[in-house]
This record gives C-alpha cells, structure tokens and sequence, in this order.
C-alpha cells in the first residue's frame, strides 16, 4: 500500500529494523524494486533526486509508484530526496509524493532551523512526512557535488534544538558517510551516532549508505538508524549491466533484452540490502 516515510519509520522502529530508501535512477529500475521488496516482505521507500523527477515528470512517478504500491501486500513511501528549492517540494507535494527531504545542511543553523520548520508545516498539513539534515554528508550525488567545503558532523546539543523547533519525522545525521562512496567503505562514527541517538526521539537517518560496511549496519540499527539510503550501488550496477548487454545485442533486437538484466540487478541489490536491513539477528529489546 501507499504510505509515508513516517508510516514506515513507526514500523522500523518497534521491529527494530530499518527500511531501505532505494533511489530509483530511471522508471525501468522501479517494478523490480517493488518486486525485491515484495519477496522480501519488508516496506520500501523509492526514492527520486529532483533532476529524476523532471526528467521522468513528477506525476507520471507518483502514478506509476502508486498503482503498484496498491497493488502490492508491502508498504512502499515515495520520497523526494535532497530538495532544497521550496518550489520543487511544493510540485512534489502537489504530485502526490508521500515524502519529501528538505536539505539545509548548507545553511547556517538557525535558517536552516527556519527554512525546515516552514516546509514541515506545509508538508504536514498536506498529509506529507518531512526529512531534515543537520551536519553535512560528503561527496557527490548522481556524480553532482551535494556539499561544498568541510564535512561537519552533527552536534547532539543541536540535533536536540533542531528537531525541537522544526517538528521533521526523520533526521539525516552526519557521522562519516559520503554520497557517491562505491569503490571503498567509509568508517562511521558509531560512538557520535550513540550521543545524537541518546538526544532525541526521532527516526536517523544515513545517506551514503553504499559506502557503509554491512557488518556495521546491526550497529547502526540498534542505535536510532531507522531509513538506510542506498543509491550509488543501483545506479553502478545497473549502468555496468546495461553497458554489457548493449555492446553485445544486435541493433535491430528489442531494447528490452537489454535493459532487463539491468533491472534484475537491481533487484538482486535491493533483497539483499532489505535482508540487511531486517537485523534478524537481534532482539526487539535491543534498542
């Protein structure tokens, strides 16, 4: 069924698990990512950068994610990832999107404070779940820098304020990971996540996730981490297997025979993270 990111989260967090926000880079990667999810029994978030909406059209996403998400027995939120432009998030909203992130990081902290606050009250009062930033997550996103200068961590003290003053339903927290990270794994910041965790009440959320060693994901769970962002590792993949089967097929073969491997791909990937992401192996006490 179709739900928001705060309906999933609230499940996370008495299962003690996480849900895996998976980007969707173009709309044949999507049945096979509701499929994985649907096999796996677990709810889904898809996630969308802005330049993937436009391109695909904000309406035909929330269409097609929709008629599949009413159509499934697991819960799948669709959520607008790193917007910081208010008029793409009111044409999300607009859309049908059950989800959006609104990205401050690179403002100083009390507009940041501000600018999130105004977007909750917007979004909540359209039946819609909200997801702030606060430190900086590095790197770059669909091979676009999404930070400029130093990575700042997250201070707990004002991880307490922020949350406080802006109502969000989820909180990104930077404790080490880089967007875009494929090619090595980064070491987070498991004591800092404890602190910020300790602080508030509200779901943690990690971006850069393909960076992140799986054997620390238990970790991060058992400590607050309640949407897992999982991007660069779908897009490298399925670029890798589309590239394979187009320089093989013939040119008068159907484009189909092509891009299914790829989607397959996806579909491995996503299982395997959800499987992850269930955190089987501990207790729903351990939290």
């Amino acid at each position: 069924m179709y739900k928001t990111m705060k309906e999933v989260t609230d499940i996370a967090e008495r299962l003690n698990m996480t849900i895996g926000a998976f980007n969707m880079h173009n709309l044949e990667m999507l049945p096979d990512m509701i499929r994985a999810a649907e096999e796996m029994g677990a709810p889904i978030i898809i996630q969308t950068s802005i330049d993937t909406a436009k391109y695909i059209g904000y309406s035909v996403v929330v269409a097609v994610v929709k008629e599949l998400a009413n159509n499934s027995l697991v819960d799948v939120a669709l959520h607008l990832d790193h917007a910081r432009d208010f008029g793409a998030i009111k044409d999300a909203i607009a859309a049908g999107y059950s989800s959006i992130m609104f990205d401050g990081s690179n403002l100083p902290f009390k507009e940041n404070i501000e600018k999130t606050r105004l977007v909750v009250e917007y979004a909540h009062a359209r039946g819609v779940s909200v997801e702030g930033e606060l430190g900086t997550i590095g790197g770059t996103e669909e091979g676009i820098s999404v930070d400029e200068g130093d990575k700042v961590y997250t201070r707990p003290e004002d991880a307490i304020v922020f949350v406080r003053e802006t109502g969000v339903d989820a909180l990104a927290v930077g404790i080490g990971t880089n967007h875009g990270q494929f090619k090595s794994k980064t070491d987070v910041q498991v004591p800092l996540l404890k602190e910020i965790h300790s602080a508030v009440d509200v779901p943690l959320v990690i971006h850069g996730g393909t960076g992140v060693k799986e054997e620390d994901y238990p970790e991060l769970i058992n400590n607050g981490i309640r949407k897992f962002n999982v991007g660069t590792e779908l897009l490298v993949n399925w670029t890798q297997e589309a590239k394979n089967a187009f320089t093989e097929t013939a040119v008068n073969k159907s484009l189909r025979y092509n891009v299914i491997p790829a989607n397959q791909k996806v579909k491995e990937i996503v299982k395997n993270k959800i499987s992850l992401f269930m955190n089987t192996q501990e207790s729903l006490n351990n939290k």
